[in-house]
């Protein structure tokens, strides 16, 4: 753990506290994922944000307080700052300051491998730190580096705007010749079944990519672990086969120019027949995370057919389980680490290929 860091939540309006709660506690996963070390958690409740320092100032005065005596790095904010309450924060606090969007970023940073993920990183990094030019140099940047300032667009930073608007450029016609790829691709695929995984972040995506498809996909107990789309031939059991894939996870508010430059990438669940919508069923979020699942989905033009898969059901109790089955009689039960439900799923795929191939 380099970095200290102090996390803000802000309870809105007639949010629910316990909303708030369960979205610091993400948070929380969030710094780690990114290396920091979380000292401290503020929450405070206010109608609306204030347009100076979004949590005003006499909080703002706490939170440095706070900063100062814990010799706080960084602090988090779990709100979208603008520019100008982001520089505000940063000169009262007296350490750096970055909101949700940019440490998701971040950690999809440290997370590309593939040259593709590496060029859709660094367009959703530019064009998020472009919206933070400040006179003549850029808000974000900072020459020790750390949490928020790093991966594959940190070289643009010191850019001027023209410089950082031709790299965008350069990166959009990059991506675009990825898009036509997959399009040929896909138009390959022409007339197979397609299968998408679609769930919210470390649900369980890969090990039942793996499960239902031998993929030797990697495995981690780890946030946005998955980046790069993945398809392989999965065979049913009475003979027939489909294509499968398994794409990035999706966590509540993605950042907007994430979802843009994955694009490519998430076309391959848009253009599925089937969207296997995978669920981490024991965590206590779950209804949640299974709305900002489909909030992206919609977003992103998804309209295929969708089949809620409550993973990891050997860690259920028995009345969560017939509670989860009375609100969702269409959904199956499964896991992805035993193959428990594995003939369940299973059946509704081949059901679902069977009335594709009828319509």
């Amino acid at each position: 753990m380099n970095e200290r860091a102090i996390l803000v939540g802000t309870v809105l309006g007639r949010t629910p506290p316990q909303e708030e709660e369960e979205s610091l506690r993400e948070l929380s996963r969030l710094a780690q994922s990114a290396g920091a070390g979380v000292i401290d958690m503020i929450v405070q409740r206010r109608p609306r944000p204030d347009a100076a320092h979004f949590v005003g100032k006499g909080k703002a005065q706490e939170i440095a307080q706070a900063v100062a005596a814990s010799r706080a790095d960084l602090a988090v904010f779990d709100h979208d700052l603008t520019p100008s309450q982001a520089a505000k924060l940063g000169a009262l606090l007296g350490c750096r300051v970055i909101d949700r969007a940019e440490l998701i970023m971040d950690i999809f940073a440290l997370r590309a491998r593939s040259a593709e993920a590496k060029i859709q990183v660094e367009l959703a990094q530019l064009q998020y730190r472009f919206s933070r030019l400040v006179g003549a140099g850029l808000e974000m940047s900072d020459p020790g580096g750390g949490i928020g300032t790093r991966g594959p667009g940190e070289k643009q930073l010191e850019l001027d705007r023209r410089k950082i608007r031709d790299r965008i450029a350069r990166l959009k016609r990059d991506l675009a010749r990825v898009e036509q790829q997959r399009r040929t691709q896909r138009k390959s695929r022409a007339g197979a079944f397609r299968a998408a995984l679609a769930g919210y972040t470390n649900a369980g995506k890969s090990t039942l990519m793996n499960r239902l498809a031998h993929a030797g996909v990697a495995v981690r107990d780890q946030l946005f672990a998955t980046l790069d789309a993945t398809t392989r031939i999965a065979a049913l059991p009475h003979g027939g086969r489909y294509l499968l894939t398994d794409t990035v996870g999706f966590i509540r508010r993605l950042p907007h120019q994430l979802v843009a430059s994955f694009k490519a990438t998430l076309e391959e669940v848009v253009e599925a027949d089937l969207v296997l919508h995978v669920v981490d069923t024991p965590h206590a979020a779950r209804e949640q995370e299974m709305g900002a699942v489909r909030a992206v989905l919609a977003g992103i033009g998804a309209g295929g057919s969708e089949l809620v898969v409550f993973n990891k059901a050997d860690l259920l109790d028995g009345r969560t389980r017939r509670e989860l089955a009375w609100r969702h009689p269409d959904a199956v039960f499964v896991s992805a680490a035993t193959g428990e439900g594995k003939d369940g799923l299973l059946s509704r795929i081949e059901s679902a290929m069977a009335g594709a191939a009828r319509a």
